[in-house]
């Protein structure tokens, strides 16, 4: 057995080896791919490789956009920004059978769409929708899984980081604006389905339907709402005509965040210290997941791995729909055992090659990655939307897993929708010749 052989075997077994005894994902990448280069000493430079690969995975532009919408989006969480939203969007579904569980899905798409966090749509939206739930007879569990998948819509949905890390992890096959803009439809058309699902339900149980909201209210709480709802305008808007680049477009939405947040007068400068506090925790945790992530990435390509891989799915798959279907498996496999980021930048080189090999667009087969990756945050073992749904509506995962899996079967099928008709995803980017 050669050692290249050996190297990879170390790899992969090292890595899932820590990943059982539950060490955290960026130790266990970086413990992994650290044993694998000591087997190839002889052929490297020495072990400060590892220490070159992980300072240059993060010297990129477009990755200061992360700290920024990090920062964008922890401002507008604590700014009042998720009960406008809810009122805007309770205003123009309420009246519907099963009418609260449309705001929630409203709510978590446009919060998620507006932070590009699903960690902070699910807490923000489920704190404020589980218990106005609850007063009209939902259960719980249903209403944390409605929280849980829905919120998964703001990944997909511009501005979203893990995109920008997909645009890194691509080798710039795949603009960010594009990436961004070919989001828009697979995330809408994500948070409809669920809403037909939760439509079967309300009609089947008899949920409650609230008072149809007069055009004034509507108008009412569209006003209070508006301002919020530009920013994806100017954040987007701006990207796509060329008036800025990705990153500086972050740390526009930072300043348009933090004006709007004192104006409404929900936070004080005094806030500030401990938003920027906690953003640049949550920033260091993503910015070494990376680091390490890169440097494995960089093994796999020093070991051939996304060309055996390339040439073994090529030899044994001759129709390119079951080699889709093959790489969709593997994808929400991996999704339920590993963060999305690390996620992205170890498997983007593996399966690009192949899938553009095939004929798909660098573009689509983002989306198609990221949505594959966000059903796996809400399913265990490791699903941290799952665990922070559960926590905010005070329901143990246990309890939540039965309503979820429905929920979890429309996002699959949407994946598939998604995943044999390009057009929804480049559709937009060819409108804007991107």
């Amino acid at each position: 057995m050669s050692i290249e052989v050996i190297s990879i075997i170390v790899l992969f077994a090292s890595f899932f080896i820590l990943l059982l005894l539950k060490v955290p994902v960026a130790y266990s990448i970086g413990i992994s791919t650290t044993l694998s280069l000591l087997l190839n000493i002889d052929r490297l430079p020495g072990l400060t490789t590892i220490a070159q690969r992980m300072t240059t995975g993060i010297d990129s532009f477009a990755l200061l956009a992360i700290p920024f919408f990090v920062l964008a989006g922890e401002i507008m969480k604590r700014g009042g920004i998720a009960n406008r939203l809810i009122n805007f969007a309770k205003s123009l579904v309420a009246s519907l059978p099963g009418g609260l569980a449309y705001v929630n899905v409203l709510a978590s798409m446009l919060f998620g769409a507006i932070s590009g966090s699903a960690i902070a749509a699910t807490s923000a939206i489920g704190s404020i929708m589980t218990d106005r739930m609850e007063e009209e007879g939902y259960p719980r569990e249903f209403s944390a899984s409605v929280n849980i998948t829905s919120s998964t819509t703001g990944l997909l949905i511009p501005p979203s980081n893990i995109l920008i890390v997909y645009a890194l992890a691509s080798g710039g096959t795949a603009s960010v604006a594009a990436l961004f803009v070919a989001g828009y439809l697979p995330g809408i058309l994500l948070g409809f389905a669920i809403m037909g699902y939760i439509a079967f339900v309300a009609i089947t149980r008899g949920f409650v339907k609230g008072e149809r909201a007069p055009l004034s209210l509507i108008w009412k709480y569209f006003r209070k709402a508006f301002f919020s709802l530009l920013m994806l305008v100017i954040v987007v808007g701006g990207i796509v005509a060329g008036i800025f680049t990705a990153t500086e477009a972050s740390a526009i939405a930072v300043l348009y965040a933090a004006i709007l947040a004192l104006i409404y007068g929900d936070i004080s400068t005094k806030d500030f210290p401990e938003i920027l506090l906690t953003s640049a925790k949550t920033t260091a945790v993503v910015m070494f997941l990376i680091c390490t992530s890169m440097a494995m990435s960089w093994l796999f390509s020093f070991e051939g791995i996304p060309e055996l891989i390339s040439s073994f799915l090529l030899e044994q798959f001759s129709n390119k729909i079951v080699i889709f279907l093959v790489i969709n498996l593997v994808l929400l496999i991996i999704g339920t055992f590993m963060d999305m980021t690390p996620a992205v930048l170890i498997f983007t080189p593996i399966f690009l090659p192949v899938v553009v090999a095939l004929g798909m667009d660098p573009v689509h087969f983002g989306i198609v990655l990221v949505l594959n990756l966000c059903i796996g945050l809400c399913t265990p073992p490791v699903g941290t939307i799952l665990f922070v749904g559960s926590g905010v509506a005070n329901v143990s995962v246990s309890q939540v897993v039965k309503p979820l899996i429905p929920f979890l079967l429309i996002m699959v099928l949407v994946l598939l929708i998604i995943t044999y008709i390009p057009q929804i995803s480049m559709w937009l980017p060819g409108l804007f010749d991107l």
